[in-house]
């Protein structure tokens, strides 16, 4: 099958990044990255690995983003305008119209998921599946989440001197920077894959920061609040809950969403952190065929 890449032009004038696999395939798919700010790197070995099931997929930089075009963040106007939830929404639904999938598989991996799981419950019919990958619908459980990490790995004195250096936003400060690559190492990419190794940090900073916060540790950024955990159990497209067992989203948070939406299954991919489409290729992408095959064969629930 062709792979293409191609520029997408919004119809803000902004240009995109995308590449699509199998084109041609009958079943498609596009991906969301996380972050928010992240890249579409994570998604690079699904075509070759849907490819037999007949799956296109697509995957895309988000406005922002490494390939793609970057707003001159320094202008209040352009990060009132771009640095919104709302608008990371419609961008997903223009690129959908652009690629003309009209019916979609909707992958989305942590921000990306919680962006696939907001469009879902606006945009049902234009989807045939959803995949949430490594995403909770809450902060709430997440920020607990992160405390109880925190207090697991590291001495009391060690949270102390965290959180001191939190408060005053010395984030570069050489012994926290050493702890936080402990918990990335143990709970993000936890086989420290060379795969996903570039000379340098290729993450759009200035959207990160401004959503997230400096780390995936903290959370000061503008998703402080977020909740989505009523709208999910409107969402009636056939879902599939992916999470890793060492993991920075709460495995229960994930159980109780399999139980409150109507169409969904949890599937967990052992010895693996929040990108563990990388840390275990072969068990995550095993449940991701399965889940296609049901999904294809009208006998998933």
């Amino acid at each position: 099958m062709k792979n293409v890449t191609r520029i997408l032009t919004l119809s803000n004038g902004y240009h995109l990044w995308s590449h699509t696999s199998n084109l041609g395939g009958k079943i498609k798919m596009l991906c969301l990255h996380g972050g928010p700010g992240d890249t579409h790197e994570v998604f690079e070995r699904f075509g070759p690995e849907l490819a037999a099931l007949d799956v296109e997929v697509t995957m895309y930089d988000q406005l922002g983003s490494w390939y793609s075009d970057t707003p001159d963040w320094d202008d209040p106007k352009v990060r009132s305008q771009y640095l919104t939830e709302d608008y990371y929404l419609q961008e997903v639904d223009e690129v959908r119209r652009q690629l003309g999938y009209d019916h979609v598989i909707l992958v989305g991996h942590s921000w990306g998921g919680m962006l696939a799981m907001t469009y879902a419950a606006a945009h049902p019919e234009q989807l045939a599946g959803l995949v949430i990958i490594s995403m909770i619908d809450n902060v709430a459980d997440y920020l607990t989440h992160m405390q109880a990490i925190r207090e697991t790995n590291f001495s009391s004195a060690e949270n102390a001197f965290m959180r001191s250096i939190e408060q005053r936003g010395q984030w570069q400060n050489p012994h926290y920077r050493a702890l936080i690559r402990t918990l990335y190492h143990r709970y993000v990419n936890r086989h420290h894959p060379e795969l996903m190794a570039h000379q340098i940090d290729i993450q759009a900073k200035p959207v990160y920061n401004y959503f997230q916060g400096d780390n995936e540790f903290v959370l000061e950024g503008d998703l402080g609040d977020w909740d989505f955990s009523e709208q999910l159990k409107t969402i009636q497209v056939p879902t599939l809950l992916s999470f890793a067992d060492h993991e920075t989203m709460p495995l229960a948070t994930a159980e109780r969403m399999a139980k409150n939406m109507p169409h969904a299954r949890l599937a967990v991919t052992p010895d693996s952190g929040h990108n563990h489409m990388v840390d275990n290729p072969e068990v995550f992408f095993t449940n991701l065929r399965n889940y296609l095959l049901d999904l294809n064969a009208g006998t998933f629930d």
